[in-house]
């Protein structure tokens, strides 16, 4: 071929493969909308050349991207919770007189839901629940009865740190129990058997001699004063008038010695309709308040406090935090879009779930001391309730 046919073929290969090229990049490479800043976030970890600033890190989660997004959003979220104001919106022309009070509309919050599984008080979360009840920040809890006698049985004996492969004969033949690297010996319990007997024994006799209707709430109300102890977040609950459901009372340890009682010195009756109506007159009857639900893990206690908003058509905010996923069908790993179909929280909520598959790094152990860091420092004035906000919880 000659020279000139050469060089014209060349060139017209390039041209052609130049126009493929602009018609892949036309394929790959789509034109972008343009992202409003005001809308998305950019991400941007924390700079440590700043210094070691624990609140300045706190602050960048939100814009740190995966999980630690979730994170920020979560703190975000239970601060709208806290500053919420029945001030924030205008009476309706039902409203009476103290209502219309803008004195007492400001003092008037969100009500404030918590919910937690009993492998929380096992572990050192235990004392950040403590923290929370102390200074009133949630008003209902909602736990399993393992959180209920764990928090007491702590006020009587140590649980210890051991490991997650420490071998189960070899922990039964030494009477030790494992709960994940938790140790808990079995005289812990003989401890609080020989303490909540006799406190059985005298509810019963109120039940009988007063006429005393014992539930769970008053049962583990009764429990918190008896312990009388500051290290208690029951002893909190009760100084404080917080309410504590446990609608599987008898599922642990608890039941064992309600077993135990009722061989010994049977009649004690617990009623647990009265608490079922309690537990969803605390959504029914907030009238104007918003509600705020925070799940720390799943089941029960998960299930309790969002079955109780649904029959106020549901939460206003909600954060959950767990790894459980929602592909097996479970209340524990469904998110929150699930319950909002259900009614329990609300289309116009703000939620969020903190969820990961990496190690331990998002379960509430690791990220709840975080959060309540953060959300804490930014809400000092939690810390001293104001007398109208204590005169007019609804």
């Amino acid at each position: 071929m000659p020279q000139e046919e050469m060089e014209a073929a060349g060139s017209a290969g390039e041209k052609r493969d130049q126009e493929t090229l602009e018609s892949v990049r036309s394929v790959v490479f789509k034109p972008s909308i343009s992202l409003e800043e005001k809308r998305f976030t950019k991400v941007a970890g924390y700079d440590f050349n700043q210094g070691l600033d624990l609140l300045g890190l706190l602050d960048s989660l939100s814009g740190t991207g995966f999980q630690a997004s979730n994170l920020g959003d979560a703190i975000e979220i239970v601060n709208q919770m806290i500053d919420w104001r029945l001030s924030h919106q205008s009476p309706t022309e039902y409203c009476g007189e103290e209502v219309r009070n803008p004195a007492y509309r400001e003092s008037v919050g969100c009500k404030i839901f918590l919910g937690f599984t009993s492998n929380l008080v096992s572990s050192g979360i235990r004392e950040i629940i403590r923290f929370l009840v102390q200074h009133r920040m949630v008003e209902v809890l909602v736990t399993t009865a393992g959180g209920i006698e764990e928090d007491l049985i702590k006020c009587l004996a140590p649980t210890y740190r051991g490991d997650f492969s420490l071998p189960g004969a070899s922990l039964r033949s030494k009477g030790l129990n494992r709960i994940g690297n938790l140790l808990v010996p079995n005289d812990n319990y003989c401890k609080f058997e020989d303490w909540i007997m006799p406190i059985l024994d005298q509810m019963l006799t109120e039940q009988t001699l007063e006429n005393v209707i014992w539930t769970p709430s008053k049962v583990i109300a009764r429990l918190g004063k008896e312990i009388n102890d500051e290290n208690s977040y029951l002893y909190w609950a009760y100084k404080n008038g917080v309410s504590v459901y446990c609608p599987a009372l008898t599922d642990g340890s608890l039941g064992d010695m309600l077993y135990c009682h009722s061989v010994r010195n049977p009649g004690l009756l617990i009623d647990i309709v009265q608490d079922i109506r309690a537990m969803n007159g605390e959504a029914i009857h907030v009238d104007q308040r918003k509600t705020g639900i925070i799940i720390l893990g799943g089941g029960l206690p998960k299930h309790h406090i969002c079955n109780a908003n649904m029959f106020r058509n549901g939460a206003d905010y909600a954060v959950y935090i767990n790894t459980a996923q929602e592909f097996d069908g479970s209340d524990s790993g469904a998110q929150p879009d699930e319950a909002i179909s259900w009614g329990k929280i609300k289309g116009s909520a703000k939620t969020t779930k903190i969820c990961s598959s990496i190690g331990g790094s998002s379960t509430p152990v690791a990220r709840l001391p975080l959060a309540v860091e953060e959300v804490a420092y930014h809400n000092l004035n939690w810390l001293e309730p104001t007398t109208l906000m204590d005169q007019h919880r609804l």
